[in-house]
């Protein structure tokens, strides 16, 4: 029987990356191809690290004419975006279609259920002028309770107030903000519909596996050709591909709330290159000794973090089962 390697901060750094990627395309390839039988395959990009290391895969596999990139912004989107997203279907070759989709929230009433919730605990909140973000506060991460979530409204000013959201206003909120990933995701099936094509869907390891994405919304794909990957591993891969460096320079965002947000403040509550080194010490049955002594912190950390992943994979099942069957 093999033995695991020793532990390291080294432990998840990909040795053959050519390798890897040829691997990742020969199965995308046949999946898209012969699995599906689709003639190629739609991307939806948004300047962002992920989305950018997957249609470099796409290209890789299909093919620069097989694969479309879809832009779908909204009134909330950084307009960096859009510019990012472009640069990057220019390198690659690959056609690109912009559908704005505010116009489709705005009928949803996405953004005035949302604004209702959180009036109810900023009443001065003022969407016309001022903008939102909910985060999580980093001092959970390492105890055994549960998050406790905050809206911050940013004012026209400059200022900013935070409270703790009730749990009525929460569900609202992510209930209301949800529309705009399945929204995208509906885009996105209508281009792959259109031209025989497959979604190629873009979580990594930790977004499917922690449970952050929505469920048929950006969870919702044909085929995930990094899902296995961790987020390091992917950075990795962009600086393989060449990826634009202000793709790759750029601070994971959420993308989602008109304030400026990273996917640490709204729910990772670590910064990925620690997070990587944890879930891989978490996943693969390295005991917490171990890895507090490789990452020099200690045992106590390491538990609550440990206790942080179990919890998230607890809560967030529901998102990554099937449909159940009556019978």
């Amino acid at each position: 029987m093999e033995s695991k390697a020793k532990f390291s901060r080294d432990i998840i750094q990909l040795e053959n990356i050519e390798l890897v990627v040829e691997r990742i395309c020969s199965k995308l390839k046949e999946d898209v191809f012969h699995v599906l039988r689709r003639k190629g395959g739609v991307v939806g990009i948004s300047g962002g690290i992920d989305s950018s290391v997957t249609l470099a895969l796409a290209v890789g596999a299909l093919g620069a004419a097989n694969v479309l990139g879809v832009m779908m912004p909204e009134k909330d989107s950084d307009p960096q975006s859009r510019f990012l997203a472009q640069k990057l279907a220019r390198k690659f070759g690959v056609k690109t279609v912009e559908e704005d989709i505010g116009q489709a929230l705005e009928g949803l009433k996405c953004y005035s259920r949302r604004n209702e919730a959180v009036k109810r605990v900023i009443p001065d909140f003022n969407p016309e002028t001022d903008k939102m973000k909910i985060d999580i506060s980093k001092e959970f991460i390492g105890k055994s309770l549960p998050p406790v979530f905050h809206v911050t409204v940013v004012y026209a000013n400059g200022k900013q107030q935070s409270k703790r959201l009730p749990v009525n206003e929460y569900l609202q909120i992510v209930a209301a903000s949800n529309f705009k990933q399945r929204t995208r995701m509906s885009i996105l099936y209508y281009y792959a519909e259109l031209q025989h094509y497959a979604v190629i869907g873009t979580p990594n390891k930790h977004e499917y596996n922690q449970g952050f994405f929505v469920k048929n919304g950006d969870g919702a794909a044909d085929v995930m050709p990094i899902v296995n990957l961790y987020k390091t591993q992917v950075y990795q891969l962009a600086r393989y591909f060449g990826i634009p460096v202000e793709i790759i320079d750029r601070v994971p965002t959420t993308d989602t709330y008109s304030a400026e947000q990273t996917q640490e403040e709204f729910f990772y509550q670590m910064p990925f290159e620690l997070m990587d080194i944890y879930w891989y010490g978490f996943e693969n049955g390295y005991s917490v000794k171990e890895v507090a002594t490789a990452m020099e912190v200690s045992e106590e950390q390491i538990t609550g973090i440990f206790r942080s992943f179990e919890r998230k994979i607890k809560t967030t099942e529901y998102l990554r089962m099937i449909p159940i069957s009556a019978f």
